[in-house]
């Protein structure tokens, strides 16, 4: 097997103008591509033990080989976390995002883009490794990325904040396999306080798991992005 390091590039700015992630948290934070390259072999591993009919010799030893490469990258192990960015809309961002994060393995990643009226959308397609009931997503994997788009939305009106509160409507299965849409848009504030309202749905628009969310914005964070106090 050949690796390409551009594909890693790809991999790390997936965006188009106007997108959130349009630059992911690796380039902000000095990450080498390598890294999300590798995140994304991880993804593909992990996909393939979910979906395994190899004999019980074969899978040991496969284990074996993987616990070699384990001990290999546990031995360079970080003692910081991947560092806090903003973008220039104000939206936070880091590589090791659980929803958008080009190093996170976990991350699907995420990419969104911002509509001209502010909307935050985001194509998708769930893996069988999100499974919850059979053939459907989890539904703490749904709420997961709407509380990301909704926080997403907040954020670019100007209050990026962490949730607060987060209230759900599962309307119908969410189908893992099939591409998928989830939108997010800014409803309010109120001093720190901003709510937000988000779907996942198909792609004809009918609606699969509906959201609001109450966003309140750290005073650090305020500051650090507007000056306030």
């Amino acid at each position: 097997m050949t690796i390409e390091l551009a594909s890693a590039e790809n991999a790390e700015n997936p965006g188009s103008a106007g997108s959130v992630e349009g630059t992911t948290g690796a380039s902000a934070a000095g990450e080498g591509p390598a890294l999300a390259l590798l995140a994304q072999q991880a993804r593909d591993l992990v996909d393939a033990v979910v979906l395994t009919g190899a004999p019980q010799d074969e899978i040991v030893e496969i284990t074996a080989e993987l616990a070699v490469l384990t001990d290999r990258l546990r031995a360079l192990r970080r003692t910081s976390r991947h560092p806090l960015a903003f973008d220039p809309e104000g939206v936070p961002r880091h590589a090791g995002n659980a929803v958008t994060g080009s190093a996170n393995p976990y991350a699907l990643p995420l990419v969104s883009q911002v509509t001209p009226d502010g909307t935050i959308r985001a194509e998708l397609s769930f893996r069988q490794v999100h499974e919850g009931p059979p053939t459907s997503v989890h539904g703490g994997v749904s709420a997961m990325i709407l509380d990301h788009v909704l926080g997403q939305a907040v954020a670019v009106a100007g209050g990026a904040g962490m949730t607060g509160t987060l209230t759900l409507r599962y309307v119908r299965r969410v189908p893992y396999g099939e591409p998928l849409v989830a939108t997010a848009e800014y409803v309010r504030s109120e001093g720190r306080k901003s709510w937000a309202e988000g779907r996942i749905a198909l792609p004809d628009g009918t609606p699969l798991v509906e959201a609001t969310g109450l966003f309140i914005t750290p005073r650090a964070w305020k500051e650090e992005v507007t000056g306030a106090q």
